[in-house]
């Protein structure tokens, strides 16, 4: 993925300084709870939201002033859920860490994901109510996404259709916001704010179909994670959702796999593994990533022709390429 170099330059920069803040943030009074907020901050990540919000802000003022902090609300917003993540998945690692509710306990874990939301709060008053309310909903929609996630969907309802709204609210929210957040503090036009933020909400539904796939069809080494983890985990994701769509008998097996619990039985769950990979279902799945994708880089295309664009359009390359 080719970016300009000026931009990556800039794009440097300002994430010192998004670092910088983000750390600031999460230095308060209480020793246990400075000590439990650093935790996630200093253990790194992508940045990948921040980023988001930096690259949009090129269709306005890149410098203004609004720009870096919204890149750390929607980092600390990010990493307040990862808390409750871990507390709701009983995750003993996150980020190659021990995780916090594994450190500490559930409670400080939870109380610490509260803290951090709270720590975005306090930079989004600044930048203006329109900030808060975008924020808000965003915020609205990643419960919903999880609530829904945990209770499933309804009897009579599509179970993809459920999947791919909750993959929507639950991580691509958060993923629009950045774009929208950067265009939209940069001063950037109304409408220019509108496609991002549509398009950078494609893309994130679009990284986690990619993350479904790279789950059943790629090695530890190439994903970071255990292949099939999701599968062991009973997490029914796009793959798995196409195949329990289809009739066909000879998925019959795959399918009576499905139901099981895989996580304590290593035969069968390599057997359901190796089924999954062969099944036409992924490539069902890298065909709705790559509509996902496209979608987004046409939206995209319609704006002024920057580097940004190009960085953004490289993004949608990125996506797909990273499946194979």
């Amino acid at each position: 993925m080719h970016v300009d170099a000026e931009l990556a330059a800039d794009a440097k920069r300002r994430l010192g300084a998004v670092e910088a803040l983000l750390l600031d943030s999460v230095q308060g009074e209480d020793p246990l709870l400075t000590e439990a907020s650093k935790h996630l901050v200093v253990a790194g990540g992508k940045r990948f939201r921040p980023m988001l919000v930096l690259l949009a802000s090129h269709f306005g003022d890149p410098a203004a002033a609004g720009v870096v902090p919204a890149a750390v609300v929607v980092e600390l917003t990010h990493l307040g859920t990862l808390y409750h993540d871990d507390v709701m998945d009983e995750a003993t690692v996150r980020r190659g860490q021990e995780s916090a509710n594994s450190r500490w306990t559930n409670t400080v874990a939870i109380l610490t994901g509260d803290y951090l939301f709270a720590r975005a709060s306090d930079l989004l008053a600044d930048l203006g109510p329109e900030a808060v309310r975008i924020q808000a909903r965003a915020f609205a929609r990643l419960v919903r996404g999880q609530i829904q996630e945990t209770v499933g969907p309804a009897e009579d309802a599509d179970p993809l259709k459920h999947y791919l709204q909750v993959v929507a609210d639950k991580t691509a929210s958060l993923i629009a916001v950045s774009g929208q957040f950067g265009a939209l503090l940069s001063g950037a036009p109304a409408s220019v704010v509108d496609t991002i933020t549509s398009a950078c909400e494609k893309i994130g539904i679009a990284f986690q179909l990619s993350d479904d796939i790279l789950d059943i069809d790629s090695d530890a080494e190439q994903s970071g994670k255990t292949p099939g983890t999701d599968l062991r985990e009973g997490i029914r994701t796009l793959p798995v959702h196409h195949v329990l769509a289809g009739t066909d008998a000879k998925d019959a097996r795959l399918r009576e796999l499905l139901g099981q619990d895989l996580a304590e039985d290593d035969a069968l769950h390599a057997e359901a593994l190796a089924l999954l990979r062969a099944h036409p279902a992924l490539d069902l799945a890298r065909a709705d990533l790559r509509r996902w994708a496209e979608d987004a880089r046409t939206e995209l295309l319609t704006l002024p022709d920057i580097p940004a664009r190009s960085a953004f359009t490289g993004l949608c390359d990125y996506v797909v390429s990273r499946t194979g």
